[in-house]
């Protein structure tokens, strides 16, 4: 990726980050050694892994598109990873200029270049926050100055949870994070599952090897994440069979190669 003398010295450029691996599955650049020796072992298993990238971001861009026609201005993207091109603020505000939009990861590096790319966009904001810590997040000073929680907030959480164990419960951490939100709100995620054919058990050791452990949940499990949501037509379905626009997009011809499920829900 060039010349890293921008890193953060408190960044550990020998470590793998999962926001890292899918922007070089994305065909982004920002991105390290480490990074890319780990997707290289997924493609090895994964063939497909590019792709599976891009269906997850088309399914965001649909999913975006959908909830802007819903009338939502607000976007909480919670695992944001790095925001390259086709991302969530160019989507709305594509659509509704006065959309806006926060940003949120864990991992540092992500966040520097999101700073970066989105300078001077004074309708986003980037958090350097946990999924895990939901009231942090809720309390940053990007999220107060541009969410109106007494307004609809549609929450973004694509490939996200399956970086999440049990332990943590994701269903209650969604709880505590959408809890402030008003009725009409939205929550879209998406999620890998063990449900389709695709050698997880090789892709979950890769993982684990790189210290990053993955858990991957059953369409049932995935739809129990939308406790408290209605889901919009078709439910919880495979990444690319949510609302595809054409015949030609990405695994619509063997939507499980997808390897993932994907779903949107309206709060009650």
């Amino acid at each position: 990726m060039g010349s890293e003398d921008w890193v953060p010295e408190s960044v550990d450029t020998e470590r793998p980050s999962s926001a890292r691996i899918y922007d070089y599955a994305l065909g982004g650049a920002h991105n390290f050694a480490v990074d890319r020796a780990v997707a290289e072992q997924m493609l090895a298993v994964y063939p497909q892994g590019p792709q599976i990238a891009q269906a997850n971001r088309a399914f965001l861009r649909r999913a975006v598109e959908f909830l802007v026609d819903a009338g939502v201005r607000q976007f909480l993207d919670v695992g944001s990873g790095i925001p390259t091109v086709g991302h969530v603020h160019e989507v709305a505000q594509a659509k509704a200029p006065e959309s806006r939009v926060v940003f949120v990861d864990i991992d540092p590096v992500a966040v520097e270049h999101s700073r970066l790319m989105l300078a001077g966009n004074d309708l986003t904001g980037v958090v350097h926050e946990d999924v895990r810590r939901p009231e942090h997040i809720l309390a940053a000073p990007e999220v107060q100055r541009l969410l109106h929680l007494d307004q609809p907030v549609a929450v973004l959480m694509v490939a996200l949870f399956h970086f999440i164990p049990d332990a943590d419960d994701p269903t209650d951490l969604i709880a505590r994070l959408t809890k402030p939100l008003v009725a009409g709100s939205y929550l879209a995620l998406s999620h890998a599952t063990e449900d389709s054919d695709e050698d997880a058990t090789s892709a979950k050791e890769i993982y684990r090897r790189a210290g990053l452990d993955l858990t991957l949940r059953s369409h049932s499990q995935v739809e129990a994440l939308f406790a408290g949501f209605d889901l919009v037509d078709p439910g919880v379905v495979w990444v690319p069979q949510w609302r595809p626009e054409s015949p030609l997009d990405v695994f619509c011809d063997r939507p499980e190669a997808s390897a993932g499920y994907s779903g949107v829900g309206r709060k009650r």
